[in-house]
């Protein structure tokens, strides 16, 4: 984890929308609605720290990630990533710009051609971006499996034969393989074992330190977040509803929705668990094509009033940098 004093911004996001379309019809498509997985998201990330980024599944956590990559492209709003909009980068200027941001995916497995090697994919991007030559790429390869602690001798195995914390180690060395400053990390985690969780996140935190790169760690594992992550956003359908630091976060949630979850996590003592409460919410997420007017969380919120269903709330400061969109909670 690093330190955020500089508060030196590497990427800015603001009003970001995505919106997948629904259609209809077999030989005449109509647009009749959309998905919107991303509905107005602002936030910052300093260089050099990491950022937390939580919520249910299916709150538009990975849209997020891939949005900011343009690998989505967006609907509307725009991303600054050092004071230039990916949004406006077309074609040879945002190939360019994408050596500099890369991404670790959930899965492992699928994320790696199973047709090629180590070595083939780890040189691929140097190959696609003219980095080096033949030699100097094999060099290169095998520092990049020191680099996250598998063999250089691995270089013409297949993914097949690597276990699930082994071929993440083989992700995380293609994302680290181009020197990028930005790294959107996909729940990178939450397909490995528990007792392999740890180690993949202890690379990533030496990694950080050892290329001064800076994290978006997408995740819904609360206690692992705490662990590795400078500064927490919490998602909830489609929308930031908290943005603070993780000390701040987990001492004193003031959005409904974030106690709820802090509530869900275990804590190590049984004596102050017994004495915890648990805070169940009632009801099921809304869809995104059709989400409540006002506030996203009005349908299973327990401090619900009547401004709730009219006017969307803000994400605006609370106690210092403590940001939390709540007609409530400001």
């Amino acid at each position: 984890m690093s330190n955020t004093n500089d508060k030196q911004v590497l990427l800015k996001v603001e009003d970001l929308k995505k919106y997948f379309p629904i259609t209809r019809g077999i030989l005449i498509q109509r647009h009749v609605g959309d998905v919107k997985a991303v509905d107005g998201v602002s936030f910052q990330i300093y260089r050099g720290e990491t950022l937390g980024l939580v919520g249910e599944s299916g709150c538009g956590k990975t849209t997020v990630g891939r949005t900011i990559l343009q690998l989505y492209r967006p609907t509307a709003g725009s991303v600054h990533f050092d004071d230039v909009d990916l949004a406006t980068l077309e074609g040879e200027k945002l190939r360019r710009t994408r050596r500099r941001m890369q991404m670790i995916f959930q899965d492992p497995y699928a994320s790696l051609n199973p047709r090629m090697t180590v070595g083939g994919m780890l040189s691929e991007p140097l190959q696609v971006h003219g980095i080096a030559r033949r030699k100097e790429q094999r060099e290169r390869v095998e520092e990049l499996l020191e680099l996250v602690g598998l063999s250089p001798y691995f270089v013409n195995r297949y993914p097949h034969e690597f276990s699930g914390g082994q071929r993440q180690r083989i992700g995380i060395a293609r994302a680290v393989a181009l020197q990028p400053d930005f790294i959107v990390c996909d729940e990178p985690i939450s397909a490995l074992d528990v007792s392999i969780q740890s180690q993949v996140v202890n690379l990533l935190e030496e990694l950080q330190e050892r290329l001064g790169l800076t994290y978006l760690f997408i995740a819904h594992d609360l206690s692992m977040v705490r662990h590795i992550s400078d500064r927490v956003a919490v998602m909830y359908l489609g929308k930031i509803v908290e943005l603070t630091d993780r000390d701040s976060l987990y001492t004193n949630p003031l959005h409904p929705y974030t106690q709820a979850l802090m509530s869900a996590v275990p804590i190590p003592d049984p004596v102050v668990e017994k004495k915890r409460q648990r805070i169940i919410l009632k009801g099921d997420v809304p869809s995104p094509s059709n989400p409540p007017q006002g506030c996203n969380f009005n349908t299973r919120c327990p401090i619900a009033k009547e401004i709730c269903h009219e006017k969307e709330p803000d994400l605006l400061p609370a106690e210092g940098e403590h940001r939390v969109a709540c007609h409530f909670r400001t």
